[in-house]
């Protein structure tokens, strides 16, 4: 042994007993998933929301509101039967202390309690006690009402009776995550949006309600309420809302073996499958044997009937085909299910398989029997993507034939880097020859390979697997990568670069290239966007000059920021009670841009009421002013203040409905515009004050800005930041970079290429049936559905370059 390696002591006082809830703070990873990314913080929501639903499952809860608190803490509150209260005989202590305390404590290890639940290994709600700063149980039970309080997952308030039920009875768990433990504490809306809903379609007729109290600069209180009497045929429904349905949804519920199937499904005529599976409720992402068996029944199902209807076909049908355009939802209620984790991600429990084939395999097959014409639409669908994946076999094997093997495959057009390792290369997807000529030229060639794209490629959301394939971008594309395509010859392990870098140009073809290839990585590569091998690149929009110094800005707000910093030095904001000066000034303008910033989406060409709708809400929070003769008389002195002649007057009117109706009359012609306050009025909240302190000054004076030797009389607040920016640009120059090729290779390099000055998006996909509904809504077939979008959301558009 060399004597010279330190020799560390290993005896008995080095093996550790981690009692309690200790083992959990010290490897929570093993209970609750990842602590670094939001998936951990959600299945602690979750373990609290599985529990109140299992109370549902039972037939003992008919309601469940689940609030996130101002101070970032959750609350879910069931009316379920309550978390029992009484002593436990083994333990010495409350069994609600049993349950937050103790691994492994809860009452679903017999099937007295619970027939079937999604929590089974007791570990659960203790978890989330041991992972949070603090934990408070509130429980309505036998004619009273009870609390407690945990503090890192130590009881620091006793069980005690605070109060009478008044007939009242459920569970309230509020809880805030460590930040010791998490990442980020702070709950993500729509990541728990996405889960009651999807509980409120597993669970027909039962109420959920979610409520966001946290508000923020924009925006106040959200609620959103879900119940659904249809099920998961409304849920197939509600997942197909983008695509066109052949046939109307077959549902199928049986059971067998104590094991509940139920079974929505039908096929649309888009070129993907999407299969949900749950068991007792809880989402498995990996499928398990409930999935086996379900596509084991529909294979079987539909090649008995295509061998009976057509003796004589030729096609060959695979369960590839048969998925093809397949949107199904899978939920099965199982006594005792076997999962591969605690995060419950695959079902195990192998004689699931075998009922959810015995009741899928009979109900499908008489169903394919009793409606031909809904039959003969599913088996034409399946046809053509049999006979469409032959033909992209044979375009593969061409492709190989004519490539020749390994390093040989790599297309012409791409600039290889040197670099041999994946790990340490990167390729720059660039749009068009001349950007791709100046990337090249500006690129370490190293590690950075260029391929530039001619054009935008195929959208493959409207496209078979046979046209991929076809595509001569996209082949130059996936020979470039190396790493194959499709479910047989895909192979991660070959990818070539372990970056792959989307760089488009800063307009509206530059996005659209983007969401192109976006939408083949996701229908076609979905492997490399979760091993996190995507980024979107952020070339600058403007170049600014000032003097001899050049700053490169990615968007608007940060040119205005860059604009109105410039100017601190020279500007002095003078009002009646308080003179505004450097980073007073600066603090005050953050303030006011984002409310304009509201304004302005919610009004957008309605420019004659931009400057009005700060002052409405002001003088309606002063009972003294008479508002529509105010608002009236200062419009007329702002518009009036700059006018040699043609003198402009308005009138304004507003109703108790939170609207504002303005007339204006210049040159004897009279325009009317109006606009529903309510939606602006619930996002200002958080600065209220400062409407009613400054913005209250344009009601009844005006403010005076100072620039250097000059002052300028303000009448509104838009007026102010108007005035500096008009001051800004007369000493700066700003460019505006339309397309990657508009820049020297050196820019390139020090905005965007530079590993050490650049910023790259990594892409990730946290929510699947959001993204599933996004790339059907917008890169779909079916126009309605996109019409709809782009109506509803026309006025919320920053900018648009036409």
């Amino acid at each position: 042994m060399d004597k010279g390696i330190e020799q560390k002591n290993y005896g008995a006082e080095s093996i550790q007993v981690l009692k309690g809830l200790t083992a959990v703070r010290k490897r929570p990873g093993m209970y609750i998933g990842d602590t670094s990314t939001m998936q951990g913080l959600m299945n602690m929501a979750n373990e609290v929301i599985d529990n109140s639903m299992d109370e549902a499952l039972q037939g003992a809860c008919t309601e469940i509101v689940i609030t996130i608190n101002k101070d970032g803490s959750l609350t879910i509150l069931d009316n379920g039967r309550g978390i029992p209260v009484e002593m436990h005989a083994e333990e010495k202590m409350p069994a609600v202390e049993v349950i937050m305390t103790q691994l492994h404590a809860g009452g679903k290890f017999d099937h007295n309690s619970y027939k079937v639940s999604g929590g089974l290994h007791g570990v659960g709600v203790s978890v989330v006690n041991a992972l949070s700063s603090w934990l408070e149980v509130r429980i309505w039970r036998q004619e009273g009402e009870y609390s407690m309080r945990f503090e890192d997952g130590n009881k620091v308030r006793d069980l005690g009776r605070i109060g009478n039920s008044d007939g009242k009875r459920g569970t309230e768990i509020t809880f805030m995550p460590s930040d010791e433990v998490f990442a980020t504490t702070e709950f993500d809306f729509d990541f728990i949006e996405h889960r009651i809903r999807e509980l409120a379609f597993l669970n027909a007729n039962i109420k959920l309600k979610l409520s966001d109290l946290r508000g923020d600069e924009g925006g106040g209180e959200t609620v959103r309420e879900f119940c659904y009497a249809g099920g998961i045929i409304e849920f197939t429904q509600y997942l197909d809302k983008t695509k066109r349905k052949l046939h109307d949804t077959l549902y199928i519920s049986d059971t067998n073996n104590d094991i509940v199937v139920d079974v929505a499904m039908n096929w649309n005529d888009g070129y993907h499958e999407n299969i949900l599976c749950f068991t007792n409720n809880i989402r498995q992402r990996d499928g398990g044997t409930h999935l086996a068996g379900f596509r084991a029944a529909t294979t079987r199902s539909i090649t008995n009937y295509v061998t009976a209807q057509n003796r004589k076909q030729k096609v060959n049908i695979e369960p590839e085909d048969i998925r093809e355009g397949l949107t199904a939802v899978l939920s099965v209620k199982v006594p005792d299910p076997k999962f591969s984790s605690q995060t419950k991600e695959k079902l195990i429990s192998s004689e699931v398989r075998n009922a959810v084939e015995v009741v899928v395999s009979s109900a499908f097959a008489k169903w394919l029997e009793e409606n031909p014409h809904s039959a003969k639409a599913v088996i034409e669908k399946i046809v053509e993507a049999s006979i469409a994946r032959e033909a992209a076999r044979r375009a593969r094997e061409l492709s190989r034939k004519k490539s020749g093997p390994d390093i040989a495959t790599l297309p012409g057009k791409l600039a290889n880097c040197q670099e041999r390792n994946p790990a340490k290369c990167e390729i720059l997807l660039v749009e068009g020859e001349s950007a791709g000529g100046t990337t090249k030229q500006g690129r370490d060639r190293k590690i950075q390979a260029v391929l530039p794209m001619r054009g935008k490629i195929l959208n493959v959301e409207k496209s078979r697997f046979d046209k991929v394939l076809s595509s001569a971008e996209i082949g130059t594309l996936i020979n470039a990568l190396g790493t194959g395509i499709g479910e047989d010859e895909f192979d991660i392990k070959k990818l070539r670069y372990h970056k792959v870098i989307l760089m488009t140009d800063a307009d509206v073809d530059g996005a659209h290239i983007r969401t192109l290839l976006l939408t083949f990585f996701y229908r076609y590569m979905p492997e490399l966007i979760n091993a996190g091998h995507i980024y979107i690149a952020q070339p600058p929009l403007y170049k600014a000059r000032r003097g001899q110094a050049d700053v490169y800005l990615h968007d608007e707000d940060a040119l205005e920021k860059y604009l109105i910093e410039g100017m601190l030095d020279e500007m002095v904001l003078v009002t009646p009670n308080k003179e505004y000066t450097h980073a007073e000034l600066l603090a005050l303008i953050d303030r006011i841009r984002p409310f304009y910033q509201l304004v302005q989406k919610q009004l957008y060409h309605a420019q004659d009421l931009f400057e009005i709708v700060s002052l409405v809400i002001v003088a309606r929070d002063n009972e003294d002013i008479d508002i529509s003769q105010t608002i009236s008389e200062k419009l007329s002195t702002i518009h009036n203040a700059n006018l040699i002649s043609d003198e402009v007057k308005f009138e304004v009117h507003c109703s108790p409905e939170n609207e504002i109706i303005v007339t204006k009359n210049h040159k004897s012609v009279v325009n009317t515009s109006s606009i529903k306050l309510g939606e602006i009025i619930a996002k200002i909240t958080k600065i209220k004050p400062l409407i009613n302190e400054f913005y209250s000054l344009f009601i009844r004076s005006q403010v005076i800005l100072k620039i250097k030797d000059t002052q300028i009389t303000c009448h509104t607040p838009q007026q102010v930041i108007n005035t500096i920016f008009d001051y800004a640009k007369k000493n700066i120059y700003v460019q505006r970079f339309k397309g990657l090729g508009e820049m020297n290779p050196d820019q390139l390099w020090s905005t965007t290429l530079d590993p050490n000055k650049r910023t790259l998006h990594q892409l990730s996909v946290t929510d699947v049936d959001t993204a599933e509904e996004v790339f059907s809504l917008l890169m779909g077939d079916v126009v309605e559905p996109r019409r709809d979008f782009i109506q509803r959301n026309a006025l919320k558009v920053g900018y648009l370059d036409v």
